[in-house]
Order: C-alpha cells, then sequence, then structure tokens
C-alpha cells in the first residue's frame, strides 16, 4: 500500500469503503475477519478473509466430521490514476477454496458451474460490474504409503476479479454480501437468508 503523507493522502472515496468494510461481522456458518491487503497489487488495497463452517447437524447428515467447509479472501483495490485492464479505479479480486463431494468433484461443467454461482451471486444483489474474469482450478489430493488410508479428495479453487461501478463508495456493500452469498454456495450450504448480512445495510 503506498506510504501516507500530506503529499499521498487516502482518496475519501477508498476511505468510505475501508470505513464500511471494518463493520463486517460474523453470520450464520461464515466467520469474517480483517486480513492483511497485498501492498503491490495497486496503490491502496484493504482485505477480508472468511471461512465457512458447519454445524452438528450438517456433520451428522454426511457422516464425517467435517467443520471448515470453505475458505476465502476478498480485495478492494484502488487506483486514483485508473488501469485500463480494469476499466475503472477500483478492483475487486476474490479467491475460493471448497471441497467438493466426488459426484461434484468429477462434474465436467464444474468449473462453469462455480462460474455461474459467482455471476448469480453478483445479479442477485443487483452488483454493477465490468471487466470479470476469472479461472477455476480442481485439485486432486491422493494419497499413498503410510498416509493411503486417507481418502483422497478434490477442491474447487475459484480466482475471478471485477470492477464495480459504484454510484458511491458504500455500493461496495452489495459486492461484498454477494461473496458471501458465493463462499455459501460454494460450501454446499443455501445462500443466507433475506435480510442476513455480514455488513449492515445502507440506506438507499
Amino acid at each position: 500500500m503506498a506510504s501516507l503523507s500530506p503529499l499521498n493522502p487516502v482518496p475519501a472515496a477508498f476511505s468510505r469503503i475501508t470505513d464500511v468494510l471494518s463493520d463486517v461481522s460474523d453470520v450464520p456458518h461464515v466467520s469474517v475477519s480483517a486480513i492483511r491487503a497485498p501492498s503491490k497489487l495497486a496503490p491502496f488495497a484493504t482485505a477480508i478473509g472468511a471461512e465457512v463452517h458447519a454445524d452438528s447437524s450438517f456433520q451428522r447428515a454426511t457422516g464425517e466430521e467435517i467443520d471448515e467447509l470453505a475458505t476465502g479472501r476478498i480485495v478492494v483495490l484502488h487506483d486514483p490514476d485508473g488501469q485500463d485492464e480494469w476499466e475503472g479505479d477500483f478492483r475487486i479480486v476474490s479467491y475460493v477454496r471448497a471441497e467438493m463431494g466426488h459426484d461434484m468433484g468429477n462434474e465436467a461443467m464444474l468449473g462453469a458451474v462455480a462460474w455461474s454461482w459467482l455471476t448469480d451471486a453478483l445479479a442477485g444483489h443487483d452488483c454493477e460490474l465490468v471487466a470479470a474474469g476469472g479461472t477455476t482450478t480442481r485439485v486432486l489430493s491422493e494419497s499413498f504409503g503410510t498416509l493411503a488410508a486417507r481418502p483422497s479428495t478434490i477442491d474447487l479453487e475459484l480466482r475471478a476479479s471485477w470492477t464495480p461501478v459504484l454510484g458511491e463508495p458504500e455500493d461496495i456493500v452489495d459486492h461484498f454480501d454477494a461473496w458471501i452469498d458465493l463462499l455459501t454456495t460454494i460450501a454446499g450450504l443455501p445462500p443466507l437468508p433475506p435480510g442476513v448480512t455480514a455488513l449492515p445495510g445502507r440506506r438507499r
């Protein structure tokens, strides 16, 4: 992050976004917290990490002792001069990882489905955006030798970024809540019920 000085103050719009994101709070199944933001992607950055946890009923239903269902982080970047590839002066960068059941993990269309979870979540929160892009990766882990008894696992990683079109800085709330919905969906849980949000509502 750029060093702060009277000649290089924090832009007001970015300051308002960091104020909004500082109010994140845990919601059912999801714990969120501020994390260290990358320092080389843009002059200004702020980041949030999240984990989706199972409850006892989910564990009983699956017959497995599973606690962490998915993890992720979301970074909001700001370059007052803008960047051509962003098509704007803000950029959201997201990373999500979750273990998949073997039926889903071996699904040929898993990557496209995962991308649709993101776009559907953004559309469901009326998020305006441009220049969205991303990749999905399946990670197969197999154990051998003394660890051969461990079952194989398939993890899905979704990396994505997009440029939010913000009428006002507080519109970042919609993008963050959409991301929380993505996390719960990729973890195999339904999106949060209406009215439940990791960020306080804003006046419209």
